[in-house]
């Protein structure tokens, strides 16, 4: 029999895993909403919703709104209460005005995703992450038929490996080396595409007769040692995203963004610090979180720990007196998994977001 303390306990953990996942509406949440053209399961979850991951539960399958993602722009939707208590949305049936002058326009039939892909596409790059063992099995270029680098399009190179007559490549050089800032570990490379071409002649390996690669398009200079992938490779993404929340056990930090700021906000691309061997998967969504400042008490009163005078601060082991909270201060959607990183887009900031911010699943304290 569990003692009383234990089931307290027990109690307590079970009323916060559900109030995690419970729908709060906003504020100024409206009872009805007219779809609009380039809309999205998440904008229109956002209208409702404090937590626009939760739509599924928003949107659950009832008479009106049999499948969520066929919801058109004219439709309207309207907030209903269950016998529960629990919101939910349902269409509407709207009134329709007859006139002799009435011009008929049948509504756009384009039915409304979670998260369509051309919504994310102008911010993806054909940059890519890569392990060093995965590079060295690539092939690369040993020179050119000019003699020297160059940095403009129209001329040839010659690459030493196997490529397919008439497909297109991408040229990559390796830039920096990504460390895990947790544990020092080396999570991977960053890639940079610095020019496309096409193969004019496919070579022999066995006879070292090197392919030869027609370049015609150059984003900067190439130099022997670059290495090629099909253009594609790497950039296959789906037509939509289906949004979830990520799973419960995730923990990582923003690593750094793909414009090379430190503080950033709403349609940044950034890289986190978990990837397919941490289970995260495209479409996840995470919470950006961050830990209040440290408080330190003296005799004077609280002050910030930042703030606090050397003695005072060396008299808290921790900096602090009190285990400051972590604010949710942001919103993003994994849109690509590597073995140990992954690239997400930030969808909403309630103030800048910076480097090492705390990334875990929504609705996680």
């Amino acid at each position: 029999m569990l003692k009383p303390s234990l089931f307290l306990i027990l109690s307590l953990s079970l009323s916060m895993f559900v109030m995690a996942d419970e729908l709060t509406l906003n504020k100024n949440a409206p009872k009805s909403y007219i779809v609009k053209k380039g809309d999205t399961l998440w904008d229109i979850s956002g209208i409702f919703l404090k937590q626009p991951w939760l739509w599924p539960k928003l949107w659950r399958l009832n008479p009106d709104i049999n499948n969520p993602h066929l919801i058109y722009p004219g439709d309207e939707l309207r907030l209903v209460f269950d016998e529960k208590g629990q919101p939910m949305l349902v269409r509407g049936k709207p009134e329709l005005k007859w006139s002799p002058r009435a011009r008929v326009q049948l509504k756009d039939q384009s039915a409304i995703s979670t998260l369509p892909l051309k919504v994310i596409a102008p911010y993806i790059k054909y940059d890519s992450i890569l392990m060093e063992d995965e590079i060295d099995k690539l092939p690369y270029i040993l020179g050119n038929d000019e003699g020297y680098n160059a940095s403009v399009d129209g001329f040839k190179v010659y690459v030493k490996g196997q490529l397919e007559l008439g497909k297109a490549y991408g040229i990559y050089q390796k830039e920096e080396a990504i460390y895990d800032p947790e544990t020092e570990e080396l999570l991977g490379y960053n890639i940079r595409v610095v020019g496309t071409g096409k193969v004019l002649r496919v070579g022999d390996i066995n006879n070292k007769e090197p392919a030869t690669l027609y370049v015609d398009g150059v984003k900067r200079e190439i130099h022997s040692g670059d290495f090629i992938m099909p253009v594609n490779e790497n950039q296959q993404y789906p037509s939509f995203f289906s949004l979830k929340p990520a799973g419960k056990s995730l923990k990582g930090l923003i690593l750094n963004t793909a414009s090379g700021v430190r503080e950033f906000g709403k349609l940044e691309v950034v890289m986190i610090n978990r990837g397919a061997e941490h289970a995260v998967h495209q479409g996840d969504v995470v919470a950006v979180k961050r830990t209040s400042p440290g408080v330190v008490e003296t005799s004077e009163g609280p002050v910030y720990s930042q703030d606090a005078s050397r003695w005072n601060r060396m008299s808290n082991a921790d900096n602090s007196d009190y285990k400051m909270p972590e604010e949710t201060v942001g919103e993003m959607m994994v849109f690509k998994v590597y073995q140990k990183v992954s690239l997400a887009l930030v969808l909403r900031s309630t103030k800048p977001l910076r480097l090492q911010d705390m990334v875990t699943s929504p609705g996680v304290n």
